[in-house]
């Protein structure tokens, strides 16, 4: 990057995110480095003033948005100096332009284009005409536009040389910056998004029903309803449109352009309203697409990001001996018995259900298999069969130390089909791979997850309509977050979980399990440098976050940098002890003053990091696993009842709610209005992915295979509309019921307001 680009981009992006701009010019620095956002975040608070990993994401961004906006200026610049039009004055217009809108606006009446009506009116000498009316010009129209009939270029009539005056007019205003600047804040502050149907496709199109007739404010418009309609546009199902109100446009337009009565300003009457219609609606209206979208997207990848991030950091069961099954009805379970370590042991194949029933054999090759390989915990996948596989091992009898939990699946069929498994197991089928992939999610969901590609793992909205480069990057960025906070084994760690390790590419993180395969573990972390081309600069980027719990060092398996190594040593001399005994005794640590330590390049940031390191060497952020149960003898969508009390786990937080498996094969939806007992603007606020939660079945839909739920205290609870409804429906049976026991009595006629008034007028009188 250019570093006065870099300097000039720094101080704005300083000044709109309320930033150091030193401690921004840092981040743009090491990025510029080549650093990665995890080893800037953990290892150079001193120089970014404590940024976290979301903002540092936030310059990177930026800078790139800034880069092509600079790029897309110097093409402006180089088109309009080769056409000879650069002047002093346009070119500080350009420089100051600080948007893609702005910069594009001022191209446009340089942007070279295709023959248009008003390139056509120029070429038969109109323009002097559209100067006079444009300018409003005291001036006899009719006879001045007579002058330019001319047979042979087509101008028969004084009305063909006023309708390509018009033309070359309508041009000028939809090229006007002001014009354009002032009709795009009207979209945005007054526009409005339609929805419709097209002719003959309701059938086919259902799920969209909602959309069939809608209109709202684009401004607030959600990302999830933006992305629906825009995907019903392009089934072909719906038709979209975004506009403000047209006569207020046009009323703006007039009163910017026409300033005097007569016919010049007639004629601009009708050129406003066709500028806006041909020219500046449908440009605006393509602008203003293309930027909801963009929101939309951040919004959706943002919804995914969070989502992602909590199923990678789910709780570890950790180190276990794991049976784990992958259910199914008409091909079997597919059984798989791991190590400690995730290596397959023996797989087989039982068949507990329909039509291969065979329960008697299924339970003794269970309970045969779990006494083989002393089997810690059962792991069975939640797709198809995988209530009543968990039923049928609850039912053998198995030893109470050994737990079973049911395991998301999603995207274990992705993997079972991949590359990546197919290298990992060359000699076994998808179905083998499928059900070592659940038995692993269970040991360590991260390790397991980073397999497959984060898209397929269904913790989005609407994650195939977004920009994909954008949506790769924020996933990436997640993922890349999620191992490096939790640090990575280096000597067991697979060769896809190494490559998400900061500063570490595929090739390399390859090389080192080649090196591991070859050489045997790795004994300290200085020997990661005979890896072939781990030099250095990458071993400053990865070192802080692979671990080598074996290593003589027990800095090795924490978190504490290498290059900080020094500084723990003169601690441990300075308290007359050794590393071990800094790193394992609490009163040794209260006395050390950290102060005494900083130095010009370390400062109390990175002093108190290490300290929290050595409390707890290598620790793990995420949460201590919890055995959870979905409640018995709920198998199925035709086993709920409406009121019904349910156990769930949380398995997508979108905008509109949160889906909850109830262990029914069928996700339920909370909608934002059930989340909590109060009101709920962002479901992130209440839920998130692989949270247990309490809810209560308000809707069962078996026929569309629906499922409502709610997490209020009483879902059922009647609202003002409800009780007053409910007050009319006692008055009427109360009515009934007197009317049914007395003698029927004349029904009286209800007197209108003008009777009432008077009634209270002669009351009054009396």
């Amino acid at each position: 990057m250019d570093k006065d680009n870099i300097a000039r981009w720094v101080d704005q992006i300083a000044r709109e995110f309320s930033l150091n701009a030193k401690n921004v010019g840092a981040v743009a620095t090491l990025l510029s480095e080549d650093a990665t956002i995890p080893f800037i975040s953990r290892y150079r608070k001193e120089l970014t003033g404590s940024m976290d990993e979301v903002m540092i994401a936030k310059i990177r961004d930026r800078i790139e948005q800034l880069s092509e906006l600079d790029k897309r200026r110097e093409s402006i610049i180089a088109s309009i100096e080769k056409q000879d039009k650069l002047t002093p004055g346009l070119m500080q217009t350009i420089v100051m332009a600080g948007s893609l809108a702005e910069l594009e606006d001022i191209y446009l009446p340089f942007k070279p284009k295709r023959k248009t009506r008003a390139s056509a009116a120029r070429e038969k000498g109109l323009e002097p005409l559209a100067s006079k009316i444009f300018n409003q010009e005291r001036v006899n129209l009719i006879e001045f536009a007579a002058t330019f009939i001319d047979a042979e270029k087509n101008v028969a009539t004084v009305d063909d040389a006023l309708d390509g005056a018009r033309d070359i007019i309508a041009e000028w205003v939809s090229e006007n910056q002001d014009t354009r600047k002032h009709i795009r804040e009207l979209f945005w502050s007054e526009g409005i998004i339609e929805s419709r149907l097209l002719k003959g496709k309701e059938a086919e199109g259902q799920k969209y029903k909602d959309y069939f007739e809608w209109t709202e404010p684009i401004s607030k418009t959600p990302s999830h309803r933006l992305l629906a309609m825009r995907r019903g546009e392009k089934e072909g199902i719906l038709s979209l449109d975004i506009y403000p109100p047209e006569e207020m446009v046009i009323s703006s337009m007039e009163r910017q352009y026409i300033t005097t009565n007569g016919p010049c300003a007639d004629q601009l009457r009708l050129v406003v309203k066709d500028a806006y219609k041909r020219l500046l609606k449908p440009s605006l209206e393509t602008e203003v697409r293309m930027e909801s979208k963009m929101k939309a997207d951040e919004d959706a990848i943002h919804v995914f990001a969070d989502n992602l991030r909590e199923l990678l950091l789910a709780p570890p069961l950790g180190q276990k001996n794991v049976l784990a099954l992958d259910p199914g009805f008409r091909t079997g379970c597919k059984v798989a018995c791991l190590d400690r370590q995730g290596k397959l042991l023996h797989h087989d194949v039982i068949y507990p259900h329909e039509p291969q029933r065979d329960k008697t054999r299924s339970a003794a090759t269970i309970k045969s298999l779990c006494e083989k390989y002393q089997i810690d915990a059962i792991s069975i996948g939640n797709g198809t069969a995988g209530r009543e596989t968990e039923a049928f091992v609850k039912s053998i009898g198995l030893p109470h130390r050994i737990v079973i939990v049911m395991v998301n699946e999603s995207g274990a069929s992705v993997y079972s089909a991949s590359e990546v498994a197919r290298e990992e197991f060359p000699d076994q089928d998808v179905t083998v791979r499928g059900a070592v992939s659940i038995g692993r999610r269970l040991m360590d969901p991260l390790a397991e997850l980073v397999k497959i590609d984060a898209k397929s793992i269904g913790v989005g909205q609407y994650q195939h309509d977004v920009d994909q480069a954008k949506l790769k990057q924020g996933l990436d960025d997640v993922v890349m977050r999620c191992v490096n906070s939790v640090g990575v084994e280096v000597n067991t760690a697979s060769k896809e979980l190494l490559s998400y390790v900061s500063g570490l590419s595929p090739a390399l993180a390859r090389n080192i399990v080649e090196y591991r395969n070859h050489n045997g573990p790795f004994k300290d972390r200085e020997s990661l440098m005979k890896v072939s081309r781990l030099g250095e600069k990458v071993f400053v980027q990865a070192a802080g976050f692979l671990r080598i719990h074996a290593a003589d060092n027990p800095l090795d398996a924490s978190a504490v940098h290498p290059e900080s190594y020094p500084i723990v040593q003169q601690m441990a001399v300075d308290l007359g002890c050794s590393v071990r005994d800094l790193m394992t005794s609490t009163e040794l640590r209260k006395h050390l003053d950290l102060k005494k330590y900083v130095t010009e390049k370390v400062g109390l940031p990175t002093l108190s990091d290490i300290l929290i390191e050595l409390e707890k060497p290598g620790r793990d952020p995420r949460k201590e696993f919890e055995y959870f149960s979905f409640t018995e003898g709920v198998n199925s969508i035709a086993d709920l009842k409406v009121g019904m009390p349910l156990d769930g786990i949380v398995t997508n937080v979108t905008a509109f709610g949160a889906f909850v498996d109830v262990g029914v094969h069928q996700d339920g939806l909370v909608h934002i209005s059930h989340l909590a007992d109060k009101f709920v603007k962002d479901p992130k606020e209440v839920v998130t992915v692989q949270q247990k939660v309490k809810v209560t079945v308000v809707e069962v839909d078996v026929a569309r295979k629906r499922i409502g739920l709610s997490m209020k205290t009483n879902p059922f609870a009647e609202t003002p509309v409800h009780q007053a409804a409910a007050e009319r429906k006692n008055i009427k049976e109360k009515s009934k019921k007197s009317t049914s026991k007395a003698s029927p009595k004349p029904q009286q006629k209800e007197l209108t307001m003008e009777e009432k008034l008077a009634m209270l007028v002669n009351k009054f009188k009396k």
